[in-house]
């Protein structure tokens, strides 16, 4: 019986993604000695070592770093042929793999999805939440959904909803330090810094007219979660910049109160990233209508 080379080289990437025989076996659900021997089978028919093995690690050889790149490589193209060949199907139907970050994807996509599935029960969705930086291609994934622009040129992308920028803090905490008049006294305040993926968190940028100002801020509290800093902020802690989207009912009701509203910040942006080269299959192009049309309802 012969092997399926599509699947061998989704083994080696997983593998290699994993770096480890036993967190590979856990997610394809086999025994570790069954990943051995798989890998093994591989390296006897290919005449080379792949991989350096540890007690809980592996690492790639030279022709494990030149198969793993083809591998990838290959597997995308696969995957570009089959999406070319779907996207000629009038029904959406197959697996869908999204990506979003952790708060907005666990409190906003994932009830979104929810409905989709029972809408089009065709479609087979995965979704994965992270808030580091992704790679769609190399990772698989049909579309990305993040807030703010990419740098990534090969991705294409549609804003689904237009998101500003504000600084904001408690009545309590503006009673107690004063508001700031300019971004240059905000060294004087406590501010609340929100760490996400490799920017630098404690630089805020502010344009006022054509200026623009940047300002390091300084403060005793930092999280990587966005639910976390809204929390301190409420309780007073500092000075927080957070988008319209989360912070919209506390301001309403006067919970937080805006700061420097004369200033402008970079705005937050919502977009869906896919690949450029990618011809949308009838399964994305649903699915990022339906984001589309939900947020404008």
């Amino acid at each position: 019986m012969k092997t399926d080379p599509t699947s061998e080289l989704a083994f080696f990437v997983l593998l290699a993604q994993k770096a480890s025989l036993s967190a590979t076996a856990r997610e394809i659900g086999i025994t570790p000695p069954a990943v051995t021997k798989r890998l093994a089978v591989m390296e006897q028919r290919l005449g080379v070592r792949l991989v350096n093995r540890t007690t809980r690690t592996v690492s790639l050889t030279g022709e494990g770093e030149t198969y793993l790149a083809h591998a990838k490589q290959i597997l995308a193209d696969i995957r570009a042929m089959e999406e070319s060949i779907a996207s000629h199907r009038s029904a959406p139907k197959g697996l869908l793999r999204v990506n979003a970050t952790l708060g907005f994807g666990r409190t906003v996509i994932a009830p979104l999805i929810s409905t989709f599935a029972r809408r089009f029960p065709d479609v087979e969705v995965q979704l994965q939440l992270t808030d580091s930086p992704i790679n769609l291609v190399e990772d698989a994934y049909d579309l990305g959904i993040r807030f703010g622009e990419l740098p990534d040129t090969g991705l294409r992308a549609r804003k689904i909803l237009s998101n500003r920028r504000f600084l904001c803090a408690s009545p309590a905490y503006l009673k107690a330090y004063g508001q700031p008049q300019s971004p240059e006294e905000l060294t004087q305040h406590l501010c609340i810094v929100h760490r996400q993926n490799d920017e630098a968190h404690n630089v805020w940028r502010f344009n006022k007219g054509r200026k623009l100002e940047t300002v390091k801020v300084h403060g005793a509290l930092a999280s990587n979660d966005g639910d976390v800093v809204l929390g301190w902020a409420l309780d007073g802690h500092g000075i927080l910049m957070r988008s319209e989207w989360d912070l919209a009912k506390y301001l309403q009701t006067g919970r937080l109160q805006v700061v420097l509203p004369g200033h402008t910040l970079a705005p937050a942006d919502l977009y869906v990233y896919y690949p450029s080269r990618q011809q949308l299959s009838a399964k994305v192009r649903t699915f990022i209508d339906f984001l589309a049309e939900s947020f404008q309802s």
